[in-house]
Order: C-alpha cells, then structure tokens, then sequence
C-alpha cells in the first residue's frame, strides 16, 4: 500500500486514540465537583458526562477549523504526514504521563505544542502561522484568569443573595441544581474539546491530498465525537480526585457556581471559534470560587503544582513531538 494512505490510516487512529485519553483524561472537569458533594454518584456522573461530551462534540466545527490552518498552514506543510503522527505521539505520552499522576494538565496545551514542535523540526521556525498561533496562545493565556474573576464574581453575587438562606437547605437544593451544571460543563467540554481531534485529522487529510477545504467532513465529527463519548466512560478517578477535592472543600453551592463559571467561559471559546484548555477553565473556576468563599480554604500549594505543569507543558510538548519527528523520519 501507499505509504502516504498508511500514515493517514495510522493519524486517523492515533487522532483518534488521542481523543479517548482526552476523555477520561479530562472527565474529571466536568463532573468532579458533583462527585464530591455527592450530587451524583461517581458511575451516573460518568455516564450523564460521555452522553454530554458526545452531544456536544456533535454540534459545532470552528474549533476544530482553527486547529487545522492556525497553528500551521496545512497546505504547505512539510512532511505534513510526519509532523501529524509525531505531534499525536508527543500529546498521547505526556497526557498519559500526567493522567498516571493525577495532574489535570492541559490536553489542548498538549496537543497545540506538540503541532509546534513537530512542525518547527520539519522546517523550522517559519511554519509556524504566528498570526494564527499567537491568538490560540492567548486564548489559552487569558482564559484561566477570566474564570478564576468570573468564578470570584459568580459565587460573590451567590453569598449575597443567599446570605439570609439556612446553609444546610440551601446546600440541599443546589445538590439537585448541580446535577443540571454538571450536564451543562460536561456538553460545553464536547463542543471545545473534541473539535481538537477533528481538526488534526482534517490537517492530515488536506496535507496528503484527500480534501481541499478546511471543513469537517462528518465522519471525522462522528467518530472524534464518539471517541470522546466512550473516553469519559472509562473516567480518570486520579483527577477527579484532584479537582473534586484537593483544591478546596467543595459545597453544592461552590459546585454549582464553578460549573456555571467554567461553561460560560469555554462555551464563549467555542462561540468564537478558539481552543482553551478546559482543565485551565475549570480549576481556575474553582479556585475563584474558593478565593471568593475563604482565602485560607483554598489549598494553594495543590494551586502551584497546577501551575507548574500549566507553564511546562507547552515547551515540553513541543521537545517531546521534535523528538519523535526526527525518530519516524528515520522511517519515512
């Protein structure tokens, strides 16, 4: 067989096994909170996320058309088929990595840095799309530190109007809310972080000639969508732990104004066609919600570990996925 239809094949499953490990690697920000109050057990929050994650995944496609010409122009990529492959192997390993010790680092870090890297050892620093790759860095950038605002604000604007409610039926109420949040995140994760896997298999197909326009052809939206979906059935109980717990004690109240935080915030991403990290989204959601409820009652020191992994992830990502270019060059 032609070795060019031999490296689609292997990018179209290696795209798509990138998207089940996003699936239970990232299942944690979408039902994490709801898990640890107890509005629902761990199996139905699992269950009610991939039925989201898929729905979502299903509904929109500028997400993944900015990942297919922003970051680089596929139409002019070097060795596109390479760059592809080694950038999916760099984003599986260290999502792997992280996943094993429970660190909820970014998927779309991940998978962004990887393109990068791949992309500058195949031609250097000019196949990058600056214009295009600048506005995706800031968006990633700038997305935690409007969560963590609209998180303080969101539960502020909460203590206010319930500061007169008993705590404990106020609590039980938003228990039910949650259920309904936790639905909400879960579909705004499918519709931003799915897209991501489309797009680079719409890359590879444009790379190796199969089409010629950046739209997603719908059994790429299928399949990706269903990867995903099956992905948080298998949930990633080491993040879930992280973020449901070791950020700060969360309460239905907090759950609930986190989750409506980390919605509104990537459901805007995906409004206007930008990938963010939804681990960043959501963390930082809950940090603000935190910080908005007891400064002392958030666990900072989790907070920088979080952090640390954020900032290294990119320039990892990227030396991770030049490595493996030079590696499967050997070989192509």
């Amino acid at each position: 067989m032609d070795s060019v239809f031999i490296l689609t094949v292997a990018i179209v499953i290696f795209a798509l096994a990138f998207d089940f490990i996003n699936g239970f690697h990232d299942t944690a920000n979408a039902i994490a909170t709801a898990v640890s109050t107890k509005a629902l057990r761990p199996r139905h929050a699992i269950l009610l996320a991939a039925v989201m994650n898929f729905v979502g995944a299903m509904t929109f496609t500028g997400v993944a058309k900015t990942i297919t010409k922003d970051i680089v122009d596929p139409f002019t990529l070097t060795n596109g088929s390479i760059v592809i492959l080694a950038a999916l192997c760099s984003a599986i390993t260290w999502n792997l990595l992280t996943w094993y010790y429970g660190i909820p680092s970014s998927s779309s870090h991940t998978l962004i840095g990887s393109i990068a890297g791949a992309a500058i050892a195949a031609s250097g620093f000019a196949a990058l799309n600056y214009t295009g790759f600048l506005k995706i860095l800031q968006a990633l950038i700038f997305s935690p530190v409007l969560a963590f605002v609209v998180g303080f604000i969101v539960y502020g604007i909460f203590k206010f109007v319930f500061r007169d409610a008993n705590l404990t039926k106020t609590n039980r109420n938003f228990r039910f809310i949650q259920i309904g949040t936790a639905a909400l995140q879960s579909y705004t994760h499918g519709t931003n972080d799915a897209q991501k896997a489309m797009g680079i298999i719409t890359m590879a197909l444009i790379a190796n000639n199969y089409v010629d326009s950046t739209d997603i052809p719908f059994w790429v939206q299928f399949s990706c969508a269903v990867a995903m979906g099956l992905g948080t059935s298998v949930g990633g109980w080491k993040i879930i732990k992280t973020v449901g717990g070791k950020i700060m004690k969360i309460r239905p109240i907090n759950g609930v104004a986190a989750d409506l935080t980390g919605a509104m915030i990537i459901f805007g991403a995906t409004y206007i066609h930008l990938p963010v990290s939804t681990t960043h989204v959501i963390s930082s959601g809950i940090l603000g919600v935190g910080a908005s409820h007891r400064l002392k009652g958030v666990k900072w020191g989790t907070a920088k570990t979080m952090l640390i992994t954020w900032l290294i992830t990119l320039p990892i990502s990227a030396t991770i996925a030049a490595l493996f270019y030079y590696f499967l060059n050997l070989f192509f």
